[in-house]
Order: structure tokens, then C-alpha cells, then sequence
């Protein structure tokens, strides 16, 4: 099969998916109790003045005709309009969608540099004390809720500091205030994120505070999304040093490193990666609770608030972006096996 070939069915795909995504978030959206009217318009308003923004806003129509005009939306660009916001939706996703990516791929970096190696470490080295840590830690960081790790983060980093003994309590001042993005100045405007844009400005100080309030979200996400990387690089390292060509080549007198690293840690690398496709495409997708426990202005908090206040624009694209964000990094991690994996060519 060609490249090309396989890249259309692949985007082919991708369309059915979003089609059925954004049906069901649509559908679900429409029938949660509640006129979002009343919202609008406040519940004291008169029944006349509800029935005019509830035809305006086309909530008196079928639901599959008020679907038809959403897709025919879609198709021309438009997300709709947020009441709560007073901003198109458009606007108001490219202000807080580069908050997500910066969290969610400085979480992806984090996770990685800790949970792989360690993964590794601990597969070479059976029933030592790193195969029991590494046993306990990915049992651990699967099991924990993500937004139950930011509050327990908060509360020693942030809260402890006001009741902890004076010798310890310099240990916890670095951790800042959940209040956003950056205590300070933002950097003058390029990509959005705002450490990357700091580095380009060369504004230290601005990547100072902007890092300051990045690392503990990150960190937590780093934490509970690292566990499962760190029990699939151990499982599937420990699959592959048992393996016929592994003792084939310790039989042959080929020395262990160049076992590890040019025989056994390729083997590994396409598993680990499809898992890191798995969980960057949730990072992207909007990490809502944490998100929410630290304020961070991202896609998941708008989500979020925009539930709260029945806000159904801001939702529905959301939700899209969040499938979407999921589709795009499966491609391109599929688009990959495809070149390097002969298997998938068939």
C-alpha cells in the first residue's frame, strides 16, 4: 500500500469520526434540562422575550434540522458565538489553546524523561529494588484521580507553608499561587506560549514566572501520565529480553549494551510510542481537571465554565478539539509506524 494511499483512508476516517463525535456531543448538549434562554436573558425575564431568543438562537426548530444548521456552520469555519464570553468562539479558543499545548506537552516531556529510563532500568533489572519501585509507583500513578495529586500538590506546596516548621518552610515557597499562567508581564505575543514566547523575546524574567506557574500542573499531569508509560516500556522491555533473538545473541558473545540498545530498545519504541500518542492526544485534548484545580486558562476550564453557564457553543467545540486533537496525533504516530514498520504496509 502506498503512502498516499493510506494517508487518505486515514484522513477518510478521521471525517466518520469527528461526523459521529460531533452528533453525539450535539445531541447530548440539546436534551440537558434547562433553556439556555433563561441564561441569556435571566429567569425573570417574560415568557416574550425568552420565545425571541430562543427562536433567534434556532432552539424552536427539530433537532435535526438545528444539527444540519450547526454542520453547515462548521463547514464555513464558524464555531458560534459563546453569550457568556460575548466573543465568537473562534476568538476565544486561539487564547486559551495554546495554555493546553504548553501544559500538556511540557507534562508529555516531564513524564518521559522520568517514567521511560526508569522503565528500562527497572526491566533490566529483575526483582531489585528498581523492579519493585517501578512496580508500585505505575500501580500507584494509575490508580490516583489527577485532580486529587494537584490538590494534595496544592496543599503541601502552596497551603503548607503557612503552618510548616521555619526550617522547612523556605522548601515550599517556590510553589506559586493556582492563579494562571504567569504572576508577571506576559511576553510579547508570537506563538502563545508564553515560555516559548519569553525565550524568543529573550525576557528571562518573563520565562521565570511563566515557568514558575507551570511546573507543578505539570507536574502532576507528569505523575499520573507517566505511570502507564513507565508500566508499558516495563512490560514490553521485559518481553523483549526474553525473546529468542536476545538469547541468540547473548549465546553469539554480542556484548550486553549493544544488546540493549541496538536490538532490544528498537523492539520497545513502537509500543512506547503508540502509548505516547495515547496520552499526548489526552494531554491536547484538554486536561480539564487539573485545568480546573489550578486555574490554568486552557481549553478544559473553558469547558468547563462554559458547562456551568449552559453555554452549549464553547462545549460543542471543545468536544471537537478535543477528538480532533486525539485524531490528528494518532496520524501522524500512524503515518510513522507506517514508514518504519513494514508490517503495516500490507
Amino acid at each position: 500500500m502506498h503512502l498516499a494511499v493510506y494517508v487518505l483512508r486515514r484522513l477518510a476516517y478521521m471525517l466518520v469520526a469527528l461526523f459521529g463525535v460531533s452528533l453525539i456531543a450535539f445531541v447530548v448538549t440539546r436534551v440537558l434540562p434547562g433553556n439556555p434562554a433563561y441564561m441569556i436573558v435571566g429567569v425573570m425575564a417574560d415568557e416574550t422575550t425568552v420565545a425571541a431568543v430562543t427562536e433567534r438562537l434556532g432552539l424552536d426548530l427539530p433537532i435535526h434540522e438545528q444539527y444540519f444548521r450547526y454542520v453547515q456552520q462548521l463547514a464555513s469555519g464558524d464555531l458560534g458565538d459563546s453569550w457568556r464570553t460575548r466573543n465568537p468562539v473562534t476568538t476565544d479558543i486561539g487564547a486559551r489553546w495554546p495554555a493546553t499545548i504548553e501544559l500538556g506537552t511540557t507534562a508529555l516531556i516531564l513524564a518521559l524523561a522520568w517514567s521511560v529510563p526508569f522503565g528500562i532500568i527497572s526491566a533490566l533489572r529483575r526483582r531489585s529494588i528498581s523492579d519493585r519501585l517501578a512496580n508500585f509507583i505505575s500501580g500507584l500513578g494509575v490508580s490516583i484521580p489527577e485532580f486529587w495529586l494537584g490538590l494534595i500538590l496544592l496543599l503541601f506546596f502552596f497551603g503548607a507553608k503557612e503552618w510548616a516548621p521555619a526550617p522547612i518552610r523556605p522548601l515550599l515557597e517556590w510553589a506559586p499561587a493556582p492563579i494562571g499562567r504567569t504572576l508577571g508581564s506576559p511576553p510579547a505575543h508570537t506563538t502563545g506560549l508564553f515560555t516559548v514566547d519569553a525565550v524568543l523575546a529573550r525576557d528571562w524574567e518573563a520565562f521565570r514566572t511563566a515557568a514558575h506557574q507551570l511546573i507543578l500542573p505539570a507536574a502532576t499531569l507528569a505523575l499520573v501520565v507517566g505511570a502507564p508509560l513507565l508500566r508499558v516500556t516495563r512490560g514490553f522491555m521485559r518481553e523483549t529480553m526474553s525473546s529468542h533473538h536476545i538469547r541468540s545473541a547473548r549465546a553469539l558473545g554480542v556484548p550486553e549494551r549493544s544488546i540493549v540498545l541496538r536490538h532490544a530498545l528498537p523492539n520497545v519504541l513502537l509500543p512506547v510510542s503508540t502509548m505516547v500518542a495515547i496520552m499526548y492526544g489526552y494531554l491536547l485534548g484538554g486536561t480539564v481537571l487539573v485545568e480546573f484545580v489550578f486555574a490554568w486558562p486552557g481549553i478544559g476550564k473553558y469547558a468547563i465554565d462554559s458547562i456551568s453557564a449552559s453555554d452549549f457553543a464553547p462545549v460543542l467545540a471543545a468536544v471537537l478539539l478535543s477528538a480532533l486533537s486525539y485524531l490528528v496525533v494518532y496520524l501522524v504516530m500512524d503515518i510513522l509506524h507506517f514508514m518504519i514498520d513494514p508490517r503495516t504496509r500490507t
